[in-house]
């Protein structure tokens, strides 16, 4: 059963543009091993992020670094969550997140869909 679910859209050259401008916002926004990745998936993790934050029903408590985005063993995009988030979904019900992302045309996207058990 669906619990939520959300969608964000980031333009890539103001996400890049933001990144260069304020240098610290790659470490308030990413984990340190996010941080090692090119602009264009940074930006792609942000939407991921954003979609969380919108199928969950708001971001009350939460922080940036407690949503984590890895790669499964064929290298599809998961969440590792921690702290609020974590504790969110439990509380919840939610049992699985997919995620979806994608950059092309000057835009990553990225949609999300929390379910919980039937």
């Amino acid at each position: 059963m669906i619990a939520g679910i959300g969608v964000d859209v980031v333009d890539l050259a103001r996400f890049e543009r933001s990144i260069a401008r304020t240098p610290k916002l790659r470490d308030r926004l990413f984990t340190e091993d996010e941080r090692q990745l090119p602009v264009h998936s940074l930006a792609a993790r942000f939407a991921a992020k954003e979609a969380l934050i919108k199928a969950l029903g708001g971001s009350e408590g939460v922080r940036w670094h407690d949503m984590e985005i890895v790669p499964d063993a064929e290298r599809n995009p998961g969440f590792v969550l921690h702290n609020v988030v974590e504790a969110q979904v439990r509380e919840r019900g939610i049992v699985r997140i997919h995620v979806s992302m994608t950059h092309d045309a000057g835009v990553a996207t990225a949609f999300v869909v929390a379910e919980c058990a039937p």
